[in-house]
């Protein structure tokens, strides 16, 4: 096909997404509802689902030529004839040669995992997206000059992988359901990007004093500009950045950097799953602090934990800017107690619903896992540039996924394998904002906060401003018995889209308050609940594929936790003084956008090192 006639055919794909995507934008109710439940509690026979969350990787990133791999090296990956031919990457829109932007995409080896981070700065993603035509990223979002064995090159933010490192991806992708018009709720980095995915709103922050834990006492007369961005009277203003949880012992190195930390009014999912009483579970890699909290005010947890990845680089596990949960003081674990037992995972308790990966694996091999679980992986395998890699993420998603395949869940478990943002590598999709912001403050860069597109976008929800969106593309994909099989759905989604589906499942309705809930596009079409493709798909470590067959049933085993150093039951002797007391009655919210720039590389070194 000429090169004209295939962006043709793309414009008229994209076109026909987007009238499907506005009509389920429009509905109050997925058309699922319906559908025969496996469960009476739920909505449909989805009765677990795990949300994997990765990091820092556009679509293009990864799926720039799928379904072709140049099997030159790496390991090899043969498409199957049944794989769909209308598909939005860069080779069918003809741009892997014929690109706008200075350098041309190219393909990275297996060899070239450890790279350079992109910038990744809300502003800086706008501009590289240049109003639709995406032809401003090297200006805007690259990074090529890498120290510590990292690899860069000159128009390194351009360049992918393909199914010779990301094979398990491309795997998951033949053999499940994929999207490839997913996006983030709003441009920027990690914390927007975590907080959209929980509650669909980045706006409702307040800086807090990391050493005294009350609120910012200059918050209203001299902001805290990295911290709370356009903050009203009160000093409640919007996430664009990411500074760490105000609710969180490990927070800016276990308090004793003077960077402030966040917290945030509102709700979140796991407030409206407790008021149903739907179990739920935040699980991440290094949560379980290296030195527990000792039970004395102003004392603190310490997470210390490292690993080595494929690098050679060490890595410390936990990042507190990655757990979203800790920004909220209802849904919060600040001294990363464990739970007592298995059987309190995923219901109240001290450990507050927030938990190390450790106890992840202890519930899903006892056959207890919560109705939703979300999971991050430690540092140096959530797939983050500079500090992790495809390769290591990978095998901590092969690792999960084949436990939970493996597990009594399975015949009734999604899982979603989503990311918190594209990490400013280039990605020539894009969508004009549907919610739109018009901060004109300057950033770094000289120019407005906000671009002339989220200037010109529709008026942002609720008035709150710096959540321009939807952002950037992003992965997304659904492997369960009840996804479709070698599926690539166009419906517009983001972030939220997630928090949307898990809402409808468990009947909990909506957040409130402008959260992106209430107009996230539906995950429908990644799934057909009338007819389970009833398999299980095991990889082996490099991603190839290990065995296909079908479910069989599969026993608990009885397991335990050892949680270390016995703890204080602190539930109802913490000393509440020592977190923020926050203003009431204050709205919260918007539409689809996020917001700010600033010195990127020094402002993503001053709160943790790591974006």
């Amino acid at each position: 096909m000429a090169d004209s006639a295939r962006r043709a055919t793309m414009r008229s794909l994209g076109a026909l997404a987007g009238a499907a995507a506005l009509t389920v934008l429009g509905s109050s109710a997925p058309t699922w509802a319906a559908a025969p439940a496996g469960h009476s509690s739920t909505a449909t026979p989805i009765e677990h689902v795990v949300v994997l969350f990765d990091e820092n990787v556009s679509f293009d990133h990864y799926f720039a030529t799928y379904p072709k791999a140049a099997n030159t090296d790496g390991t090899k990956f043969t498409a199957s004839k049944k794989t769909p031919k209308h598909i939005d990457t860069l080779a069918n829109a003809g741009l892997l040669t014929k690109n706008p932007n200075q350098y041309a995409p190219k393909r990275l080896t297996p060899s070239q995992a450890m790279t350079c981070d992109q910038n990744h700065n809300y502003g800086a993603e706008q501009y590289a997206a240049n109003s639709g035509k995406a032809d401003r990223y090297v200006q805007n979002t690259e990074v090529d000059k890498c120290s510590g064995g990292l690899f860069g090159e000159p128009g390194l933010v351009m360049d992918y992988y393909d199914g010779n490192t990301v094979t398990a991806l491309w795997n998951y992708a033949q053999n499940y359901a994929m999207s490839d018009r997913s996006y983030s709720s709003v441009y920027g980095p990690s914390t927007p990007g975590a907080l959209n995915l929980i509650s669909g709103q980045t706006h409702g922050v307040v800086s807090v004093d990391p050493s005294t834990g009350s609120e910012n006492p200059k918050q209203t007369s001299t902001p805290d500009a990295y911290t709370v961005k356009s903050p009203d009277a009160h000093g409640v203003g919007t996430v664009i950045n990411d500074p760490d949880p105000a609710f969180d012992d490990c927070s800016g190195k276990n308090h004793t950097s003077t960077s402030a930390l966040a917290a945030m009014q509102g709700k979140n999912i796991g407030d409206v799953l407790n008021a149903k009483q739907v179990t739920w579970g935040w699980f991440q890699g290094g949560f379980r602090p290296s030195t527990p909290w000792d039970g004395q005010q102003g004392h603190y947890a310490k997470c210390d934990t490292a690993h080595t990845n494929v690098g050679g680089a060490s890595a410390v596990d936990y990042s507190p800017h990655h757990s979203p949960f800790e920004y909220y003081k209802s849904t919060s674990n600040p001294h990363h107690l464990p739970p007592k037992n298995v059987d309190e995972i995923g219901h109240n308790g001290q450990a507050n619903h927030n938990y190390d990966l450790t106890d992840f694996d202890a519930a899903l091999k006892a056959g207890k896992l919560p109705s939703v679980s979300f999971v991050k992986a430690p540092e140096y395998q959530d797939g983050h540039a500079a500090y992790s890699d495809p390769i290591d993420e990978q095998h901590f998603l092969v690792d999960q996924i084949n436990a939970i395949q493996s597990s009594p869940q399975w015949k009734s478990t999604a899982v979603v394998i989503a990311y918190d943002d594209s990490d400013g590598w280039y990605d020539h999709a894009y969508v004009a904002p549907r919610n739109g912001s018009a901060d004109t403050a300057l950033g770094s860069n000289g120019l407005a906060t906000d671009s002339p597109a989220c200037q010109a976008g529709p008026k942002a929800s609720g008035g709150y401003a710096d959540r321009c969106g939807p952002g950037t593309r992003q992965p997304l994909l659904v492997v369960s018995p009840y996804s479709k099989v070698n599926k690539v759905d166009h419906t517009l989604t983001d972030q939220a889209s997630i928090t949307r589906f898990i809402e409808d499942n468990w009947h909990t309705g909506r957040i409130g308050d402008h959260s992106f809930d209430a107009t996230a596009g539906s995950m429908e079409g990644m799934f057909d609940f009338r007819h389970p493709n009833n398999k299980q798909l095991l990889l082996n470590t490099d991603g190839s594929v290990k065995s296909v067959g079908s479910i069989h049933p599969v026993a608990p085993v009885s397991t335990s936790i050892t949680p270390g150093p016995a703890m204080q039951n602190t539930a109802a002797t913490t000393d509440t003084s020592q977190f923020p007391t926050l203003p009431v009655g204050l709205a919260t919210g918007a539409l689809l956008a996020a917001g700010a720039t600033g010195t990127y590389l020094t402002l993503r070194r001053k709160q943790r090192g790591t974006v």
